[in-house]
Formats: structure tokens, C-alpha cells, sequence
């Protein structure tokens, strides 16, 4: 990649559509502009797993803003992917075919474990280049990815569909927070990472494994911890468990109003995301977590530049 050269990437997810763009300089990536915005796709498959027209046109309407942002930027350096929700709608094309025109360039529906992979590549950029073995665990709106290597090497990806957004729905449809909800949600989230335990074994063996969480979920629940007085930026099992615990006391979204540290459009999918953050935390005998700072459009930024380590 040439220097000087603008690059872009666009992350259609879930619950938000994030972009990030960048310049080449001196063979670096340097970050330039960041965006999210919370669109909630994931919150709008129907019965028949069809996206919902109203929700189409809250992410075109954000791709168009998005547009303009990146118009510096030739076509062939932007990238621009969808997740889980954009995998399971059986009318996606109809999103696709206009997103693509709006946004100037093609628009991918990556696999599970090729967001996995590019999830891994983009917390590794900023992370020293050792030996140490990590984990990477990415909660979203519909799917949870893991990835498991040693320093930026990836040597297992995989992905499960459960997230904040579709355990919400399943569990806590009208804002219960009830110790029953908690229960199902915790039973049936564990069924589904099932395939995950081995990973359990892996981490058990590497004593010097780090644990990092990438992402939506694993953030919005580290800031209202650190609001509560623990730690900033980690999550620890004895911390997760008391808000667990606490939201159950509240017993409803609507007496959260008073949660320091949550911003109130995630209000409606945090016992989601926390019974799967739980999940996680007990098959894979998690004790503590580290927020990462990359994430999926970084590793797209990477994999448009191929270039050596992220600076910004």
C-alpha cells in the first residue's frame, strides 16, 4: 500500500454499524475517523427471519452519512462487511444490493469464523507482539466469536449464534430481569458454546494466558463496572456475578435508570449480554478479562493495507 494512501472500513453488525478510516503513513496504519451508530438491526428479524423494512432504512440512512465521511477514499481501498444478522435474514439481498451502491464498493457476509479471524487480527495490532497465548472473546448482537493463538498468531476461530441483542429477546422479552430468565438464559447459552470447552483445557494449561474481551458487550459492561468502583477497563468474574445479581434485585430495565456507566439505548439488551458474558466467564473458567482496544473494522483495515503494527 502506498504512503499517504486513505483507507476505509465499514462494520455492519448487529446492534451497530461502526466505520473507521485511516491513512497509511511511513507503513503504519494511522486511524483517523471513528463512527458508531446503534441501529439495532439484530432487534428486527421477524418470525420468518426477514429484516424488517423500517430497520433497512435506518442502516441505509446511516451507510448514506457514513458516504460522505469516506468519499475521500477510492472504492478498492474501502471494505466493507456484514455479521450475523445480515447471515441469518433470508431477504439480505435486497439490504445488500442498495447498502453496495450507497457505499460505492462490494459488501461481504462474512462467516463466523472469518469475523473471528478479523476480530484476532485487530486486537493484535495493538498488542505486543510476544509469545503470550490470548484469547479473544467478542459478545455481539447475535453472535459471540472466539479466538484462540499465541501473540498475533490465530490457531483456532470459531463462532456461536447467541448475543446480547437475540438472548434479550429470547429471555428478557418484556425487561424481567428475574432470576428465572437468568437461569434459562445461562442454561441454554451453555448449551450452545458447548463445542467451545476444549478451549477451557487450553487455558487451564497456559498459565500465562491472557484473556481479552473485544467490542460492544464485553465494554458496555467493563464501564458500568468501572462506574460501580472496580478496576477500569477488566472484567472479574466476583465483579460480573454481583451485577448479575443486582440486576436481578432491580428485577426490570426500567428501574435501571439509576446504572451509572450504561447508556440508555443498550438498557434493552443487558441481560443479554451479561447472562452470555456469564456463560462465557463459567465454561471457559474465566476468572478475569481485559478490554481490548481493536476490534473487526481494524482487522479490515489490515487486511486492506497488509501493514505492520497500528498506530493511533
Amino acid at each position: 500500500m502506498k504512503e499517504g494512501s486513505a483507507l476505509a472500513a465499514i462494520d455492519i453488525g448487529s446492534n451497530s454499524i461502526l466505520l473507521e478510516t485511516a491513512r497509511m503513513e511511513r507503513g503504519h496504519i494511522r486511524l483517523q475517523l471513528h463512527r458508531k451508530e446503534t441501529i439495532r438491526l439484530g432487534g428486527a428479524l421477524d418470525a420468518d427471519g426477514r429484516l424488517q423494512p423500517e430497520a433497512m432504512e435506518r442502516g441505509w440512512d446511516c451507510l448514506q452519512r457514513y458516504a460522505q465521511l469516506m468519499a475521500h477514499v477510492p472504492p478498492s481501498q474501502r471494505k466493507v462487511v456484514a455479521t450475523q444478522t445480515l447471515r441469518e435474514a433470508t431477504n439480505r439481498q435486497i439490504f445488500l444490493d442498495r447498502t453496495a451502491s450507497i457505499v460505492q464498493c462490494p459488501v461481504e457476509v462474512i462467516t463466523g469464523e472469518q469475523e473471528a479471524q478479523l476480530i484476532y487480527q485487530g486486537v493484535a495490532l495493538f498488542l505486543p507482539d510476544d509469545q503470550h497465548p490470548r484469547l479473544v472473546v467478542d459478545i455481539g448482537g447475535r453472535s459471540t466469536e472466539l479466538g484462540w493463538g499465541q501473540g498475533s498468531e490465530l490457531r483456532h476461530a470459531s463462532s456461536y449464534s447467541l448475543g446480547s441483542v437475540g438472548w434479550a429477546q429470547a429471555f428478557f422479552p418484556d425487561g424481567t430481569l428475574s432470576a428465572t430468565a437468568f437461569a434459562q438464559a445461562r442454561e441454554a447459552a451453555l448449551s450452545v458454546l458447548a463445542p467451545a470447552r476444549p478451549l477451557a483445557n487450553q487455558l487451564a494449561k497456559a498459565s500465562s494466558a491472557q484473556v481479552y474481551g473485544a467490542s460492544g458487550t464485553a465494554g458496555a459492561i467493563s464501564k458500568v463496572l468501572t462506574a460501580q468502583g472496580h478496576t477500569p477497563g477488566s472484567i472479574s468474574r466476583e465483579a460480573l456475578w454481583a451485577l448479575r445479581d443486582q440486576l436481578q434485585s432491580w428485577g426490570h430495565v426500567r428501574h435501571l435508570a439509576s446504572l451509572q456507566g450504561l447508556r440508555s439505548e443498550l438498557l434493552p439488551v443487558i441481560g443479554g449480554g451479561i447472562s452470555v458474558m456469564c456463560a462465557v466467564f463459567e465454561l471457559l473458567g474465566l476468572q478475569q478479562m481485559r478490554m481490548a482496544q481493536g476490534a473487526l473494522r481494524h482487522g479490515l483495515l489490515v487486511s486492506l493495507s497488509q501493514a505492520g503494527p497500528l498506530d493511533g
